[in-house]
């Protein structure tokens, strides 16, 4: 006997034994179908994962720079600073009762 004779008859004897048991074939590929689904599944929420995570640092850390944008806004919009700020680099003062003008708009 050669071994293309061999070949060839272990070859028909798998799809005879494969044509007796469909239901098993059915089952072991639905099985096969199934794991494959398992590990896409898992991947994907794995990737999911990871991009939350990213996402959630970068809430973090323009969560601390609005903070910080907050405080420099109301560091610089204090009245005392603009006063100061006014009466030293514009030489500007408060007008006195005398020096007051009343516009009228008719």
């Amino acid at each position: 006997m050669s071994t293309q004779e061999t070949n060839f008859k272990l070859v028909g004897f798998l799809l005879a034994d494969l044509a007796r048991h469909p239901v098993r074939v059915l089952l072991f590929l639905s099985l096969l179908v199934s794991a494959g689904a398992v590990i896409l599944s898992a991947h994907h929420n794995r990737q999911a994962s990871i991009a939350l995570e990213r996402l959630m640092q970068k809430k973090d850390l323009l969560d601390v720079e609005w903070r910080n944008l907050i405080l420099e806004q109301s560091a610089l919009t204090e009245h005392n600073r603009i006063e100061n700020l006014v009466s030293k680099q514009l030489d500007m003062r408060r007008p006195q009762a005398e020096e007051e003008v009343v516009v009228r708009i008719k």
